[in-house]
């Protein structure tokens, strides 16, 4: 049987083939806001805990066909750390002593004491919390102790990105990255290269468009002296350039169509040829091509090649605009400030709740890079003069709101900061915001809120 709920949703998931007892520790888990489901068949958790799952599972040891020490070993084998919390009607010493050694959390005998489960329960779930806490500061800590730019946000685009840059950092595939302009495409194309195996070499970037025609094949391809006029002595092109390295060829729509021949042949056959020469050089290089714009739709159009976009686009990496990922604005903004505050060197001033409204309400046409320029004017200018430049009327707080619709923008944006700043933690959310558990679930209903979103 297949499980089709959502686990990310439940604190506390049982495992009894009674169906009774399921239900009677669903209604007391559920009378303490906390969220529970019964299973009657321990093959549909088997394989089937999310990452990270932040809950408890509590299992009936005696079961047909597997039984609960088998389930605690397929799920140990998925987190060494889940709590295990097992259950039997049969007073045998030995089988918990047995079951503590392998993993579990604790041992309960049948029948229970509803306020010795719930503290057994209650204690695992604190310790599951911290233990997701750790693991989620040691990898925060471990990014930042490593040198090269940084990937920041949590959102569901960001983290769709982030993995399938790990799944090719290190393969030699080309790569073409797609994003609107002030996105971040070059700084992803340096992360790539950065945290690759291929460091050590050369990072060469060149933007097609920002060179005439005239130059652009020199510039790519390198020129031996006397190969046309002017050119006096031999120039080393950016391919050979970069050879064991990474060569990011951006806007690469705006390449020539003639040229964009010429590109193709050398992607295919990784040899490149000076102009002026007939002696090919062995390249050793990934190329990471990025682009603002449709290039299928340009390839209809007959403006780009469809040959060379089959080549180029072997793996895409989309980057979200930031009006996509306006989870990760207050995030963003924070960390352009304080690089800011330690250049100009000046205080940051914390950001008042009516901007940190106004950062999540605007479009940001610009994307991370207007943010950031908006980041190193309130740093300079203070946070009135700053957003007054760059804020229009329609993106604040709309001044016809109701009281009631004002303390909703706000309650959700507060709720939205905290489950930010805890990682999606709903213990230690409650805990900032001072709120029962049921009281925060049924706000993040109401406001369409998922803590699946802000988990790292």
């Amino acid at each position: 049987m297949m499980l089709t709920d959502d686990l990310t949703e439940y604190d506390v998931i049982i495992v009894d083939d009674e169906p009774l007892i399921g239900c009677a520790l669903v209604q007391l888990f559920e009378l303490e806001s906390y969220r529970a489901l019964a299973l009657a068949e321990p093959q549909q958790l088997m394989n089937a805990l999310p990452p990270n799952w932040p809950g408890v599972v509590i299992s009936d040891v005696n079961m047909p066909h597997i039984d609960g020490l088998t389930l605690m070993a397929n799920l140990l084998s998925q987190d060494k750390d889940i709590p295990i919390i097992l259950l039997t009607g049969h007073g045998d010493i030995a089988m918990a002593v047995q079951a503590l050694k392998q993993g579990a959390y604790d041992f309960i005998e049948k029948p229970f004491n509803n306020e010795h489960m719930l503290d057994i329960a209650k204690r695992a779930l604190e310790k599951r919390s911290l233990t997701l806490e750790n693991r989620s500061l040691k990898k925060e800590l471990e990014s930042h102790s490593t040198p090269g730019p940084r990937i920041l946000g949590h959102s569901p685009g960001i983290k769709q990105m982030r993995h399938i840059i790990e799944q090719v950092l290190d393969m030699p595939a080309d790569i073409l990255i797609e994003g609107e302009t002030g996105t971040g495409k070059e700084l992803v194309a340096r992360y790539l290269h950065d945290h690759s195996v291929r460091s050590a070499a050369n990072f060469v970037a060149i933007n097609c468009g920002a060179i005439p025609e005239t130059i652009i094949e020199s510039e790519l391809f390198g020129a031996e002296a006397g190969a046309f006029t002017g050119a006096d002595k031999t120039r080393i092109g950016k391919f050979e350039y970069a050879n064991g390295g990474t060569l990011f060829l951006d806007e690469i729509e705006s390449t020539p169509l003639a040229l964009q021949v010429k590109l193709l042949r050398v992607l295919e056959d990784r040899k490149v040829e000076r102009l002026g020469s007939n002696k090919s050089i062995t390249l050793d290089i990934r190329i990471i091509a990025a682009t603002k714009v449709d290039l299928k739709s340009l390839c209809d159009t007959g403006e780009f090649r469809q040959d060379l976009l089959y080549r180029l686009n072997l793996v895409t990496i989309p980057i979200p605009a930031l009006r996509e990922r306006r989870e990760d604005i207050p995030l963003l903004f924070l960390h352009f400030a304080r690089v800011a505050s330690a250049r100009y060197h000046k205080a940051l001033i914390p950001l008042s709740t009516e901007n940190t409204a106004q950062l999540i309400s605007h479009d940001w046409p610009g994307n991370v890079r207007e943010l950031r320029n908006l980041a190193e004017r309130y740093v300079l200018l203070g946070g009135e003069a700053a957003f007054a430049t760059s804020m229009t009327p329609s993106h604040q707080l709309n001044a016809n709101m109701s009281l009631q619709q004002r303390v909703e923008f706000f309650e959700r944006l507060l709720i939205e900061e905290a489950l930010n700043v805890n990682k999606g933690s709903i213990k230690l959310t409650m805990q900032q915001l001072e709120l029962p558990r049921k009281t925060l679930y049924d706000k993040m209903q109401k406001f369409g809120l998922n803590r699946k979103t802000f988990i790292q």
